[in-house]
């Protein structure tokens, strides 16, 4: 994630005028870093006026981007932290003082990446600390700490297909779909949640996530058990025939697993 971030792309204690001037305000940030065109910058906000704030991922924090396309010119980030807050017209995440924009290249280049910014976002600690860093150098120096590879405990071993086939509702295909406009930005911060949710339960092995568009999933929609969202995109995909489960925080593995919990009746 630090790799795609360049000092010169993070903004500390920027003021605008609204949510789309503080989009416009990330969005030139890539573009001064050769990362991407004004049109990209265009895109973005064109991608919010459509599908409404889905973006606003979790308390004070959007996460601004639009589908790869010929105005990214390589995969990159810009950091904008604003002096005082915005509203963007979530309902629940308002208001917003920290815009993250990203141009992915490709759908997969990115992916790591979001992993990791999902594992900062989902961090009180780590979030209260890149509220009051000073400069750019301090906001990279602690992703670089938050984000660092650290070995992992060797699990427990445990019966998992035993444990996964006495345990909740019987599922047909294992299979659950995370839903944003692009299929490239938010869709993947939930579904980096749902798997470490499912994960923790021992399911992990037995259940796909994919994170997909609202297109793909309307022609999709039937190979899956359960599509997770935002309530605006919700709207957009309408009745597909299978179970939606709405979703505010995309970072919250407790409001993910109490959905989860619901659905699967455990």
């Amino acid at each position: 994630m630090v790799s795609l971030l360049a000092p010169t792309a993070i903004r500390l204690d920027a003021t605008a005028q609204g949510w789309e001037d503080a989009v416009r305000q990330a969005g030139a940030l890539l573009e001064s870093e050769g990362v991407a065109t004004s049109d990209y910058t265009r895109a973005m906000v064109d991608s919010i006026h459509t599908n409404g704030p889905y973006i606003v991922l979790a308390p004070g924090f959007a996460f601004a981007h639009a589908r790869p396309s010929e105005a990214v010119h390589r995969t990159g980030l810009s950091w904008l932290r604003l002096a005082e807050p915005v509203e963007f017209g979530h309902k629940r995440n308002d208001p917003v003082e920290l815009v993250v924009a990203m141009a992915a290249a490709d759908s997969t280049e990115h992916q790591a990446a979001m992993a990791q910014l999902a594992k900062v976002v989902s961090s009180k600690p780590t979030m209260e600390r890149l509220r009051t860093a000073p400069d750019a150098e301090a906001v990279l120096a602690i992703l670089a700490e938050t984000t660092s590879p650290r070995t992992a405990p060797a699990p427990e071993p445990a019966n998992h297909a035993e444990q996964r086939s006495t345990t909740g509702r019987s599922l047909t295909k294992d299979h659950i779909m995370t839903v944003c406009g692009n299929g490239v930005g938010t869709s993947l911060f939930l579904k980096n949640t749902v798997e470490g949710v499912l994960q923790k339960w021992g399911w992990g092995p037995f259940i796909t996530v994919e994170a997909t568009d609202t297109v793909s999933a309307k022609g999709k929609a039937k190979e899956c058990d359960l599509i997770m969202t935002s309530g605006e995109i919700g709207k957009t995909l309408g009745d597909l025939g299978v179970p939606m489960v709405i979703i505010e925080n995309f970072t919250s593995e407790q409001e993910v697993d109490a959905a989860l919990r619901e659905m699967y009746d455990i």
